[in-house]
């Protein structure tokens, strides 16, 4: 493990965090069960901004919850609270066990997020599986600038367009059109770009809101693209393997109705650290 220290002469508070990686997808994680740490939009974008800061996609801070194992609070890398993260949920999770949070069963933990009950499993190293929420509001052919989308919430809303030129394709360019199109996605949208590789398998590419750039994996906008590739008869049965940006792949498993939904990825601890605030 690396050790890093981000100090400023004014600084009078040090936190030590831990930064996880769920599939390429990095968090900025952080022991807040005493609820003494207060971080502002500012102070959190700042430190996610990657070259100055610790750089991450988001920042997690898991606190106590009265009816779960522990409360996860995520923030965007913007600074300002997210919708729920599938990733970082899974290292929320990871982190809970390296910590030595307890579980009941063993290595089964429930936690709340975004206002919803969530449950994970650490199914072996630096593997962990989450229940999702039941995916809402469903839509399909949306034509957008002459690109056509479909959208599905899980968790957090995205917009899904299929292609066969995912290695080309402007995510950038063409992601950040869509997201800020909030007279069809109120709040905004992540936007993913979908190619279908087998009857079971595909890759994905995801523009994320709140990062407002591409980011190496996308924990709901996999569950999005499987379940919505499952309902245009894009992949058979009801496990879907999703090949992410960084290379690694995430098992997306679901019920014929959908209404059970888990995702199941690696989790690792890349190193800790410390950083000071005022």
């Amino acid at each position: 493990m690396g050790y890093s220290s981000i100090q400023n002469s004014f600084t009078s508070m040090e936190i030590t965090f831990s930064k996880l990686s769920g599939a390429g997808n990095d968090f900025i994680v952080i022991d807040n069960r005493d609820l003494s740490i207060h971080l502002s939009p500012e102070q959190i974008n700042k430190l996610c901004t990657r070259r100055t800061g610790i750089g991450a996609d988001g920042l997690i801070l898991i606190e106590p919850s009265t009816e779960h194992d522990f409360s996860m609070k995520y923030h965007n890398a913007d600074g300002f609270p997210g919708s729920m993260c599938g990733n970082g949920g899974r290292c929320a999770a990871y982190f809970a066990y390296s910590i030595g949070i307890p579980a009941s069963p063993v290595n089964a933990y429930t936690f709340d997020a975004d206002s919803n009950r969530y449950e994970a499993w650490i199914t072996g190293t630096e593997t962990v599986r989450l229940q999702m929420q039941m995916p809402e509001n469903f839509r399909n052919n949306i034509e957008i600038e002459g690109v056509l989308c479909h959208s599905v919430n899980t968790g957090s809303p995205h917009a899904l367009i299929f292609t066969s030129e995912l290695a080309t394709v402007n995510v950038t360019e063409i992601g950040r059109t869509i997201r800020h199109r909030t007279d069809i996605f109120p709040g905004g949208t992540n936007v993913n770009f979908i190619e279908m590789t087998s009857t079971n398998s595909l890759s994905i590419r995801t523009f994320e809101r709140g990062v407002e750039d591409e980011t190496l994996a996308c924990g709901t906008g996999a569950v999005a693209a499987a379940l919505m590739s499952r309902r245009l008869g894009k992949i058979s049965g009801t496990e879907a393997h999703v090949k992410v940006q960084s290379g690694d792949t995430l098992e997306v498993c679901f019920s014929d109705t959908m209404e059970k939904v888990f995702l199941t990825g690696p989790a690792k601890i890349v190193y800790k650290g410390s950083f000071f605030i005022n």
